[in-house]
This record gives C-alpha cells, structure tokens and sequence, in this order.
C-alpha cells in the first residue's frame, strides 16, 4: 500500500509558490528554510519530479509543481474542513482581510458588521486599496483574504459573483450633456478603466479622462459633485446616482467579476466563517439600489 503524501510537505511547498521564496516561505510555517529546503527535497524524491526552479532570489513552478499546486490546495482544503468537522471549541483568532475601497461601502458597514455580531471572537483586521495592491499584498504574506475584482486569471481565485457595470451619473446633474464627455475613472492599471476607454474608443464617443484616482470614494465624490460621468459595479452604486439609461449612447460595458483569493493556509476555522458569510452576503444583495437609482 502507498504511503499518503506528507501534509506538512504540501503545506510548505504552497508557501513557496504563493510568495517565490524560501525565506519567506519558511517564516510563514514557522520552519527554518534549511528545514524547508529538505521538505521539498523529498517531496520531489517522493514524486519523481522537479517541482521548483530556483533562479538566484526567486523561485517559481515546473509544469508539474503547477499540477501538484493545484491539487494540494485541495487536499489542504479538505484537511482544514475535517478537523473543522471533529472540533468543538468555538472560532476565535484574527483575520488580515484586503476589500477594493470600490466595495467598501456595502462591505464594511453592512457585511463585517453583521459577522461581528455573529462571530465576536473572531477579529478581522481589515486594508481597502485597489485589486492590484490587494494581490501584490497576498503574494507578500500580508494577507489571509482579499476580495479582488478581475475575475479568476489568478490562482485560486474563486468567483462568486458577476455583476453588471453600470455608467453612473449624479441625479439631476448635467455632466452626461458636455462635450467632450468628462470621465472619472481609476489609474491606468484598472482593469474597468481599460473596458470603459476602449468601448468608447469603438464607439468614437469624443471624451476626456477628467478625474483619475485609485481612491473609489474620491471617484464617487466626482461624480456626485456632477463634475463628470464614471462606472461602477452593482455593489458599488450609492444614493444620489444615476444609472445611465442605454438610449444615451454610451457602450456597454464588461460585467464585474468578483472573487475571493486566499492564502494557502486560510482554510477551515475562522477563514472559511469570513469567507462564507462574504460569498452569502454579497450573493444576497438587494437590488434596490440599482432600482432607485435607473431611471
């Protein structure tokens, strides 16, 4: 009978290639690197193949090390979930825990305060930046759970929600009616900024980039102030805006891909109680925003 592979292994060699250093790979399972090193010396032997290709500082995946990330993750998972299953002490720790400022309005004061409620034991330290910072973050261990908004092209993103994107004005506000279009929008990185351009590229709709931030509040704050038109998913929408109807010939935009992304120890216990009560709530959001705010 074969031998089940080595959790500990499994767990190390995630480490690795979530953050593509052994160094810091070894902080995080609170291991020395030497005896990192030897771990993933013979999970190799074990396997037959090479999993990691060390060039200088950095380290990254073989073609089989990306099949095994993958099902390791899995195995992890479910490790995480069965001792969950046999444990009876309640849920208490911290949780690092990164949301794009975009949904912090609906997120914070209205999701994490409920779980506080149901979860008080558990304390969530929370960060609001862009996608991009939030997933720079988790690759630098400074992160147990982000919400990001590009969809699942990243590893172990998991999708749970697609919204529609919605050009979004102030109620009563006269800034759809100049020409060229005044535009709020985030920096050139932003995924929603590069559909946006390029769909009124097509349309040869004449515009300008009036206002740019990574700040979501300060793009808002434009928009409200009816000092230009921007984009904003569902979830994002807030009172005093208005959802431009399609008759006034701006494109339609790309739908918004929410996903969850977790480190690779953040299974089962308290990360799997955020991560659950997140994916429900969200999935749950009333649409009376989007009903007030149509025209």
């Amino acid at each position: 009978m074969t031998a089940p592979l080595d959790l500990d292994q499994l767990q190390s060699f995630c480490a690795i290639a979530d953050c593509g250093s052994f160094t810091e790979a070894a902080r995080r399972v609170n291991k020395t690197q030497s005896a990192v090193s030897m771990q993933i010396k013979r999970l190799e032997e074990r396997l037959g193949q090479i999993l990691l290709l060390r060039d200088g500082r950095s380290v990254s995946l073989t073609h089989h090390g990306e099949v095994l990330y993958e099902r390791a993750r899995k195995m992890l998972r479910t490790n995480a979930e069965i001792l969950d299953h046999f444990s009876e002490g309640d849920l208490a720790g911290s949780i690092r825990f990164g949301v794009p400022d975009d949904y912090a309005v609906r997120l914070l004061p209205v999701i994490l305060s409920s779980f506080q409620r149901t979860h008080p034991k558990i304390a969530v330290d929370v960060s609001c930046m862009a996608s991009e910072q939030l997933l720079e973050g988790m690759r630098a261990g400074r992160y147990d759970l982000i919400v990001f908004t590009q969809g699942t092209d990243q590893n172990f993103g998991e999708l749970f929600r697609t919204e529609k994107m919605f050009w979004v004005s102030s109620h009563g506000g006269r800034a759809l009616a100049n020409e060229p279009l005044a535009i709020a929008c985030g920096p050139s990185c932003c995924i929603w900024r590069k559909d946006a351009l390029e769909s009124l590229d097509r349309t040869g709709k004449d515009y300008r980039v009036a206002y740019t931030s990574s700040n979501a509040t300060a793009i808002s704050s434009a928009v409200l102030s009816d000092l230009a038109v921007g984009f904003l998913p569902e979830s994002a929408l807030q009172p005093g805006m208005r959802v431009i109807s399609d008759d006034h010939g701006l494109p339609q935009l790309t739908d918004a891909q929410i996903a969850l992304m977790r480190s690779s120890h953040a299974y089962g216990g308290i990360y799997d109680a955020l991560a659950n009560h997140i994916v429900q709530s969200m999935g749950n959001l009333d649409q009376a925003i989007t009903t007030e705010a149509a025209e």
